[in-house]
């Protein structure tokens, strides 16, 4: 995802050219055609004189008014100094030039018909005040629309990584009183894991390989939890070609997993897969069902809700989310277009 200084050269950029194309093209274009300097000249001043205040129009509402004041809450202000500022154009050109109808075209069309293609010519000249003023404001609510995707985005990874990194810590902890020298080894395992949730992941996408890697540490340390009564799977099928993903989104299913799946006292069982094929990406999280008591159920909580608001943001319409219950088994299946 382009950052917002990136975007808004990008969109400057592209409105910048449009203008001089506007300004310099009917001007290149008559000098081509009759190869003179004087004409294109002439052309030129003409278009402009006619141009700049269509321009002036469009940048101050581009760059202050609907920013300022449609943006800024005062959008009461934002329609009353458009409208003067359009009343104000056209009094000001009536006054300067009043119209005067030579007598053969009022003879041709009569007084009623010459007024009326003059308010008609009015009418149009309201038509594109009114129109550059839209595309202004479309402009910058798309700016303003992706900004507020990029800001939630960043909200909802900053959620992800203490939950995240709580849990883990909790997992280390419980084994530093079992098996010493496994927690030592687990400690680095999640400086590891630390690094790619806290820097790498920071990137809006991550190669499909190292988040598979990711996800295989991140179980192996969830698993240490367990007993001999829980069996773990994992089958991550690792793509020959490059393909990325955006980071962190399926953590929540795998904590859910072992946080419902697994029981002390009683058989259980969490099976993990990720696949790619064809342009799709299958996530599947399959675990034996122990409800919790409440309404801590295992479709509720924050980092689910994170989870599938990522998706809707990130791959609107490119993904689907399914869920099994029965039998006392619970199975979760993502597929995103990637």
């Amino acid at each position: 995802m382009k950052t917002k200084s990136h975007r808004n050269l990008v969109i400057n950029t592209a409105q910048m050219v449009v203008w001089v194309g506007v300004f310099l093209v009917p001007a290149i274009v008559t000098g081509t055609m009759t190869g003179s300097l004087e004409q294109a000249m002439k052309v030129f001043t003409a278009g402009a004189m006619i141009l700049l205040p269509a321009f002036v129009l469009y940048g101050l509402n581009y760059y202050y008014l609907v920013p300022k004041l449609l943006h800024g809450g005062q959008a009461k202000w934002f329609y009353m100094v458009n409208g003067v500022i359009i009343l104000g154009w056209l009094l000001l050109d009536f006054l300067h030039k009043r119209p005067a109808f030579p007598k053969e075209v009022v003879d041709q069309f009569g007084q009623q018909g010459v007024w009326a293609m003059y308010v008609g010519t009015i009418l149009f000249r309201v038509f594109v005040q009114l129109l550059l003023i839209a595309i202004a404001v479309g402009l910058r609510r798309i700016m303003r629309a992706n900004e507020t995707v990029v800001a939630e985005l960043s909200w909802l990874k900053a959620q992800l990584n203490p939950h995240f990194l709580f849990n883990t810590l909790n997992n280390i902890s419980s084994l530093t009183q079992i098996d010493p020298d496994k927690a030592q080894e687990s400690i680095g395992q999640l400086s590891d894991l630390l690094r790619y949730a806290l820097y790498d992941s920071e990137a809006d996408k991550v190669p499909l390989a190292a988040e598979m890697d990711f996800m295989s540490n991140y179980i192996d340390l969830m698993a240490l939890r367990c007993n001999e009564l829980t069996k773990v799977e994992k089958d991550f099928e690792v793509p020959q070609e490059h393909v990325e993903v955006a980071p962190l989104l399926f953590i929540s299913l795998i904590e859910n997993a072992f946080k419902h799946g697994v029981n002390a006292r009683y058989p259980s069982f969490v099976k993990v897969f990720m696949g790619y094929a064809d342009g799709v990406l299958t996530f599947r999280c399959e675990n034996s069902l122990f409800e919790k008591q409440g309404s801590d159920h295992i479709g509720s909580g924050i980092g689910l809700e994170n989870m599938k608001r990522r998706l809707e943001l990130l791959y609107p319409g490119r993904y689907t989310y399914d869920v099994v219950e029965e039998h006392g088994e619970y199975m979760v299946t993502v597929t995103l277009k990637v």
